[in-house]
């Protein structure tokens, strides 16, 4: 049985990005686009945007990388249809054909700048709202979806969980972030656009079911309604007690099962989650108050995030030995904390990018160095590069987005340059990134069809070739 464990390519094995059509050379090498004609979506003002953000870029090689991924996801993962006269956009991960509420949005976030020189962008953007919106209302636990509502999971890892599994969920791992995407999705094009049509009665009935969820998974009172298990070799596939999880103490922070690796937590307060719960909940109130004049809702949503701030930024945080204090990755509100990171964002790394915390704020500052070293368990340096990984694919394993994360947040252009190069030494010849590459052998790589790490490189680039020009030559 294959399972999202087992996407695993080596030394010489076919990947799709290299069976993909060859198309014009640059620099020398093939681009690995699809052919126009085999595209999912095409997009004029993205086309632009290519040619005008490589004209800037000096180096071939990262020219070329650029060109491969920044329109992956148009390129591969965009299915366009109608649902009741209006746009609907059903974006795959890549390798596994279903929709992750968290890549998806994550994976349009690169064009969200060129929506409004571009109607079929709109109507993508307007789709992908409104689908998740659906998505949502068949289960806000799940984390993943099948493009039919009414199909049950064909995902082979998925058939057997203990849960509550209903038509239209590919995978039910409850995790705080899969909610939270969705409210950032909804206010980065609202900020964009000003476009009112995608927040009618649909969507603000997915927002309320949102914040709905949340508080019940404050568990006040009781555990609350999901439980999850799993018959699996990994442990961080299932959840012990009944599938309930680890015991916590409530203290107002929100539970979640799983991490946005879709591991499941050690301890249940899993601290990026909630912190960027606090965040899109503040901007999905944005939305419910001018997209809507929804005041209701949007005082809802802003009573919830100021209570788990407050709970986050009490309970949230620890002292390392040497008494320096970060912000825990999870705690379970007995005082027990855990240090770790994870590549997958929202992660302890990736706090300030989510727009969670001040770049420049100590406890911030504190927590990403101590992420980027021996302190976490899960800090790789080898040969080929150094980089965050975590538990999902094992040990000496690291993912691009970390290296991508650290170079978004650099402050200061030599550490931009090194992760540029981890980032050109770790695609092995496909041109694309990938979920993870060992450290010591980028030959020896995990996913080569991993839409959410093409776009966030897209997007690192889009934004060096307005603020670091001077690292791309």
């Amino acid at each position: 049985m294959i399972d999202r464990r087992s996407m695993m390519a080596g030394t010489g094995a076919v990947a799709m990005a290299a069976a993909l059509p060859v198309r014009a050379a640059v620099a020398g090498r093939a681009s690995k686009r699809p052919a126009v004609a085999d595209r999912k979506f095409r997009s004029a003002a993205v086309e632009e945007e290519i040619q005008r953000v490589s004209a800037k870029i000096g180096d071939a090689e990262l020219r070329w990388m650029f060109q491969n991924c920044y329109p992956n996801t148009l390129d591969t993962t965009v299915e366009m249809g109608v649902v009741e006269g209006k746009p609907d956009a059903f974006v795959i991960t890549g390798d596994i054909p279903c929709l992750w509420l968290r890549d998806s949005s994550a994976q349009v976030q690169p064009y969200l700048h060129l929506v409004k020189r571009d109607p079929k962008l709109r109507d993508l953007f307007r789709g992908l709202i409104a689908r998740q919106a659906r998505c949502i209302l068949i289960d806000p636990y799940a984390n993943a979806f099948m493009k039919d509502p009414a199909a049950k999971t064909n995902l082979g890892w998925a058939l057997e969980d203990k849960t509550e599994m209903k038509p239209g969920v590919a995978e039910r791992k409850w995790e705080v972030d899969s909610l939270c995407y969705p409210m950032r999705l909804a206010h980065n094009y609202w900020r964009e656009t000003g476009d009112k049509v995608p927040f009618d009665a649909l969507w603000a009935e997915a927002a309320r079911a949102s914040v709905r969820t949340f508080r019940e998974q404050q568990r006040k009172d009781g555990p609350g309604p999901y439980s999850f298990q799993r018959s699996a070799p990994q442990p961080q596939e299932t959840q012990m007690l009944q599938g309930f999880g680890a015991p916590t103490r409530p203290n107002g922070m929100i539970h979640s099962m799983f991490r946005p690796s879709d591991d499941a937590c050690q301890y249940p307060l899993f601290v990026p989650a909630n912190l960027f719960a606090v965040t899109a909940l503040r901007q999905m109130a944005v939305v419910a108050k001018e997209a809507r004049g929804d005041n209701a809702l949007a005082a809802d949503a802003v009573a919830l995030a100021d209570e788990v701030e407050a709970a986050t930024r009490q309970h949230g945080v620890m002292t390392m030995p040497d008494g320096q204090r970060v912000w825990a990755f999870e705690v379970d509100g007995f005082g027990n904390a855990y240090f770790m990171d994870d590549a997958n964002v929202p992660s302890l790394s990736g706090l300030a990018y989510l727009g969670c915390v001040d770049a420049a704020d100590p406890l911030f500052r504190a927590t990403q160095a101590r992420a980027w070293s021996q302190d976490n368990p899960f800090f790789f340096k080898g040969k080929a590069a150094e980089g965050i990984g975590g538990p999902h694919v094992g040990l000496r394993m690291i993912w691009p987005m970390s290296i991508i994360m650290r170079a978004m947040g650099a402050q200061d252009d030599a550490t931009v340059r090194q992760c540029l190069g981890w980032l050109k030494a770790s695609h092995a010849g496909t041109g694309f990134m990938h979920e993870a590459f060992d450290m010591d052998d980028p030959a020896k790589f995990t996913r080569d069809w991993f839409a959410w790490a093409n776009g966030l490189f897209g997007e690192m680039m889009l934004g060096l070739v307005a603020r670091r020009p001077g690292v791309l030559v």
